[in-house]
């Protein structure tokens, strides 16, 4: 018994020592991995701390954080320097990163270091279009701006403001102050346009040179159909250009001739209250704005989209009653005034006058209403309503509570008109509007 506990126990620490010998044995095998990775854990760090620290050193040597602020991206000293510290430390965790699958693969963890030396690999393969990509946006943004600077210092050579300006104001109608603030605005504005005309296809070469199908292809389709579309906006911007030209020349001709016709003399039947309304000048802005409708349908349907053109449709389906609804309440205004002041002219009633003309005024807006075809049916039941109450108010006025006041009126108006009869033809005194016409004619 003795003898085979002595053979058991020795079989143990032969075990024992079988392990030592293992353990010690992979330790030893494991310590060139374990050297390996710790000295490319100091390796890391001294490149990653140097990295931060020169970056760091080199944007404050060159007042980086003062750019910061001139660009916009920082709003005081502070906000610069914690910027930079920033960037020191994405490029010293940077570092990192690009250490950390060889520390793994070193100490036996190469199944978590695949997936990050798989994005290393890919971020590496990426790097060469992600530079040529800002390579071709560096260049095509600097040939944009040298373009732009050209076309801009060439049109305020040539002072396109100043030459369009003649065509679209009056000479006189705006202040010296006003002109030179605006200076040079139609040239920055073309300027604008042709730089980013010029950069629209560069950035659809940058994103396409990327080769990120998911993110490019819809940016790189809405940036072509921008491109296609480019020709039709000039197109239809010179179409807008030149109906604004047409109609300011047709429109100053055409208040010339209603001056010189004589036609403002019967201005003050418009509105008395605001003596500086001129009727040429009305009418020169109705066929201003008419021509200018056209202009703008035919640059809507120069554009190729389909709400568009229904729109430009219906604008000139719908402008003819437009324009007789117009005048149509012109000439209710117009003949309004017109006649209260031939009325009291006649009667010498002021009220009598005011009477009528808003009666005038009235039936012009019904018909104005029913001509644009706003709720027809509305319009004529509250015009058969209106009509109706003031005929039973009229009645019941006269008929019950105003005889006596009828009976005065109207002998009034019997007795005027046998005077009248009494004169010798063509011997009674003229009304105002009689005389304003007769010089007309």
């Amino acid at each position: 018994m003795k003898y085979l506990l002595i053979i058991r126990r020795k079989r143990k620490m032969d075990q024992f020592t079988n392990s030592l010998q293992g353990i010690w044995t992979s330790f030893v095998a494991f310590l060139p991995n374990l050297l390996g990775a710790i000295l490319l854990i100091v390796l890391a760090w001294v490149i990653a701390s140097l990295v931060k620290k020169g970056v760091t050193k080199g944007l404050h040597a060159i007042n980086f954080d003062q750019k910061l602020m001139r660009w916009g991206v920082a709003n005081t000293t502070d906000d610069g320097n914690r910027m930079i510290e920033s960037i020191g430390l994405i490029l010293y965790y940077l570092i990192w990163l690009f250490f950390i699958p060889g520390i793994l693969a070193r100490i036996g963890m190469s199944n978590i270091a695949v997936p990050i030396t798989n994005m290393f690999d890919g971020f590496l393969a990426f790097l060469p279009k992600l530079f040529a990509a800002v390579l071709i946006l560096a260049i095509g943004y600097f040939v944009a701006k040298f373009v732009k600077e050209l076309v801009q210092n060439l049109l305020e050579t040539i002072d396109i403001d100043r030459f369009l300006n003649k065509y679209i104001q009056k000479t006189g109608q705006t202040s010296a102050a006003k002109v030179q603030s605006n200076r040079f605005t139609i040239a920055r504005v073309l300027a604008n346009t042709v730089f980013v005309v010029i950069l629209i296809p560069v950035i659809t070469m940058a994103l396409e040179t990327l080769q990120i199908r998911s993110i490019s292809e819809p940016i790189v389709n809405v940036l072509n159909q921008v491109l296609a579309a480019i020709p039709n906006i000039l197109v239809a911007v010179i179409l807008l250009i030149a109906g604004g030209l047409i109609a300011k020349l047709l429109g100053d001709l055409l208040e010339g001739l209603l001056i010189s016709s004589g036609v403002d003399r019967y201005s003050k039947y418009l509105s008395r209250s605001n003596p500086q309304m001129k009727l040429s000048t009305i009418i020169t802005r109705i066929v201003q704005t008419v021509l200018m409708i056209f202009f703008v349908v035919e640059a809507l349907n120069v554009l190729n989209l389909e709400i568009l053109n229904t729109i430009g449709v219906a604008i000139i389906a719908y402008l003819p009653s437009v324009l007789i609804a117009t005048v149509i309440l012109g000439l209710g205004i117009f003949g309004g005034n017109a006649l209260s002041s031939f009325v009291k002219d006649s009667t010498g009633s002021r009220m009598t006058g005011e009477i009528v003309k808003y009666i005038v005024y009235v039936l012009a807006i019904f018909m104005t209403l029913d001509q644009l075809q706003f709720a027809s049916s509305i319009v004529n039941t509250a015009f058969l309503f209106v009509i109706g109450g003031l005929a039973v108010a009229f009645a019941l006025a006269f008929g019950l509570g105003g005889r006596e006041f009828a009976k005065k009126q109207l002998d009034r108006l019997d007795n005027k008109m046998q005077e009248e009869a009494k004169q010798i033809p063509g011997t009674a005194s003229k009304t105002e509007v009689e005389k304003e016409i007769d010089s007309f004619e």
